[in-house]
């Protein structure tokens, strides 16, 4: 009976390894129910070795069935956060980013006992495919004859499927699942390699990189200007039943408060080069004008003179540069390339409220701590060029921060109550409909910190850029979303408005469903020519 039950089992791990596929919704029944042609071949190729050999082999597939499986794991769970499959070049140092989120969200006990079980997951999973494999190699040999006829008819009833077409319920019963697999991860391995150094020449050369510094954006002399990222903001949150009435409704109020103290807005779309998280890769590709989407690209540009959009303000001397990064809590090299004199993390905004899961402090704080350090100095003998990034509407989302009156914010402590009071990650992060739901309230949540922040402290000169860095993960936009995102310029001075009018945005903080839609990349060429920069290429 235990020899029976293992051998049935080994059968059944190997099968499964050679058809389990890469992506959650396509993991039903009728996809283990097909012959895979690599179990054929292997079986034999393990028919025609000698013992030690056949044993060695034989333990080799075990090994890289196990790899398959992992890799095959990974693909799911980046497909189902990132829109994308996992890249064996790029995405390693992504897990330990992984790692550190669940810790923010979930307390560091869970992301250990989580990193744990995984090691011995893996570990348990390599283990059983070759003792699975073995296995099977030594049944393959207990009687010879009969097992190359088995495999001989199982070649014949693969290639008749194959020819013929044949499907059960919808799907080949031919299988190459596990080579195609293979196939695909060593081009994009190639592909990953050779991106690198076309991306590298690319980087090189820039439309404004020669541009003297009085020829940058001379129609926003005098101007305090800002951008803002909204985390996770996208199309999804504007559009989609479940979400949209309320971040539309915010937006909506928003587009009407900002009216009465003077300021209007219009708004498009970006199609951003990241999906559900990576956040960097949104900022760094609207603000470079290149298109940066995997964690290769980013490095590249980093280590580049490329001129970012916020460094085009230091470049011209007319402007103090700063940064309010709250989502930062390390050393942050990358100040250099956005060309911010100074830079406010986590630990320099006097924050000593409690955290909002990973979001280290509410958007409202963050906000009001910009005001008191550096929008509202009566010091400066410049405009104030301001990069900010929101991080309430941060995944899980929740607990979720309220709003409060401005001048009770204080040091951060009157969030304590409403953070105690606020939903526990764990019971919003599995749930999707709690998502979305909880999501939508997060972004509403932001968006108003933001809008009555700029009602409360905006003043003639005042232009702010706001929007999203990717859209939220597939659970909550759905497994097909686009990779849309909104941005909205505002202004009170009519004249910056006017700048884009041939644009073609929605007025108002809503862009409609059939406003233009650029990429990303595009973003920072169009703000510059509109705004009277004159271009003089450089090319590295």
């Amino acid at each position: 009976m235990v020899w029976w039950t293992a051998t049935v089992l080994s059968l059944i791990f190997v099968l499964g390894a050679l058809l389990l596929p890469n992506r959650l919704e396509s993991l039903q029944f009728n996809r283990f129910t097909r012959l895979p042609v690599e179990a054929v071949l292997g079986a034999s190729l393990l028919l025609a070795l000698p013992r030690r050999p056949r044993i060695v082999v034989a333990a080799l597939g075990g090994t890289v069935l196990g790899a398959l499986i992992v890799v095959d794991l990974l693909d799911m769970g980046f497909m189902e956060y990132l829109g994308r499959d996992f890249n064996l070049v790029l995405d390693w140092g992504l897990l330990d980013d992984a790692q550190s989120y669940v810790a923010d969200s979930m307390g560091r006990a869970t992301a250990v006992g989580a990193a744990i079980g995984l090691v011995v997951l893996i570990v348990a999973v390599f283990a059983v495919m070759v003792l699975a494999t073995v296995r099977l190699s030594n049944l393959l040999m207990l009687d010879s004859q009969r097992s190359t006829r088995v495999t001989l008819i199982a070649a014949t009833v693969w290639v008749t499927c194959s020819v013929t077409g044949l499907q059960n319920a919808g799907v080949p019963v031919a299988s190459y699942r596990a080579g195609g697999a293979l196939i695909n991860k060593g081009r994009q391995v190639q592909q990953t390699l050779a991106d690198e150094a076309a991306f590298g020449k690319e980087t090189r050369y820039d439309t404004f990189g020669a541009t003297p510094p009085d020829q940058l954006v001379p129609d926003l002399r005098g101007k305090d200007m800002i951008f803002t990222f909204i985390e996770s903001y996208g199309r999804s949150a504007v559009e989609d039943p479940i979400m949209a009435p309320g971040v539309d409704r915010t937006l909506d109020a928003s587009t009407q408060a900002l009216a009465k103290a003077g300021f209007h807005a219009k708004s498009g779309w970006l199609t951003s080069a990241t999906y559900g998280g990576s956040s960097w890769l949104g900022h760094s590709t609207t603000l470079s004008g290149l298109w940066v989407d995997n964690q290769q690209r980013y490095r590249t540009v980093m280590a580049s003179d490329h001129l970012s959009l916020t460094k085009v303000f230091k470049k011209t001397g007319a402007w103090d540069t700063v940064g309010i990064m709250p989502g930062v809590q390390k050393g942050w090299p990358e100040v250099k390339f956005y060309g911010l004199d100074k830079l406010y993390n986590a630990f320099h905004l006097g924050y000593q409220g409690p955290k909002f899961s990973w979001s280290t402090m509410p958007d409202q704080y963050a906000l009001e701590a910009f005001q008191r350090l550096e929008h509202g100095r009566t010091d400066r003998d410049k405009p104030l060029m301001s990069e900010i990034i929101l991080t309430s509407s941060h995944q899980p989302w929740a607990p979720i921060p309220k709003m409060v009156g401005w001048d009770e914010i204080g040091d951060g402590s009157v969030f304590q109550g409403i953070e105690a009071a606020g939903k526990k990650a764990a019971d919003v992060i599995a749930d999707g409909t709690a998502s979305k739901q909880e999501y939508g309230k997060s972004v509403s949540y932001s968006v108003t910190a933001l809008t009555q922040w700029l009602e409360r402290y905006g003043t003639d000169d005042t232009v702010l850029v706001f929007l999203g860095d990717h859209q939220p993960i597939a659970r909550v936009s759905g497994n097909h979303a686009s990779r849309d995102v909104p941005i909205s310029i505002v202004a009170k001075d009519p004249k910056v408005l006017d700048k884009i009018s041939g644009w073609n945005w929605t007025d108002g903080l809503k862009p409609a469903h059939n406003a233009p839609v650029w990429k990303m990349s595009s973003f920072r060429d169009k703000f510059l020519t509109a705004y009277g920069s004159t271009p003089h290429p450089s090319h590295g």
